[in-house]
């Protein structure tokens, strides 16, 4: 006779292996959509682009007076938010940009001033030399696709997702290309869904805004 027990263990590893197993398929599915998005982004380089996004975003989603920008330090061809943050740093916005803490741990955001000194950070990151840490109201955040759902695909880190579910009442904007657009981006539970993607043709709204 088997014991109680047992069919309870034998329950939790069958729970176990299809949870597993599906992970193991979606983490499969992030690395072959990034490989193909980082490609596709390598072809979006556009000199206009971060001018039209940002008036884009002052036209259809200002910040709020007061509210704590975080934006950036662009990587290679990301698309570039510096035209943006220096709009928003002329209305009167302070801004801040994120230093990269050790994995599974949200980032931190200082605070930076047009022109202030930048450091080389881990993962090819630039931060502020020094500045007082802030909690930011409006998160510019970069990526490598997204879709009209407001799924994001990131570099894998998994550091904005940590940030924003830690930062409940702040406000996400993905920063992009339009061409950075897919049907649809692998995503589990766990990944954090944006409520509005600016891109150099507009605003897209992906959720409630508010």
């Amino acid at each position: 006779m088997v014991a109680p027990h047992s069919f309870h263990q034998q329950e939790s590893r069958v729970t176990e292996a299809p949870a597993a197993a599906s992970d193991v398929v979606l983490q499969a599915a992030k690395v072959a959509a990034r490989k193909l998005a980082r490609a596709r982004r390598a072809g979006l380089t556009n000199a206009a682009a971060p001018a039209r996004l940002a008036e884009a975003v002052l036209a259809q989603y200002a910040p709020p007076p007061g509210a704590i920008i975080a934006g950036y330090w662009p990587m290679g061809d990301e698309m570039d938010p510096r035209p943006l943050m220096l709009a928003l740093a002329a209305r009167g916005h302070a801004l801040a940009l994120p230093v990269t803490p050790p994995r599974g741990q949200p980032l931190a955001f200082l605070a930076w001033a047009p022109g202030a000194a930048l450091r080389s950070g881990p993962l090819g990151t630039s931060e502020p030399v020094a500045g007082e840490e802030l909690r930011p109201d409006v998160l510019l955040v970069p990526l490598l696709a997204f879709d009209r759902a407001g799924r994001r695909l990131g570099y894998g880190g998994g550091y904005y997702d940590c940030t924003l579910a830690a930062l409940p009442g702040a406000k996400a904007i993905g920063i992009a290309y339009a061409g950075q657009e897919m049907p649809e981006v692998p995503a589990g539970p766990q990944d954090f869904r944006l409520p509005l993607i600016a891109t150099e043709a507009g605003v897209i709204v992906c959720g409630d805004p508010v």
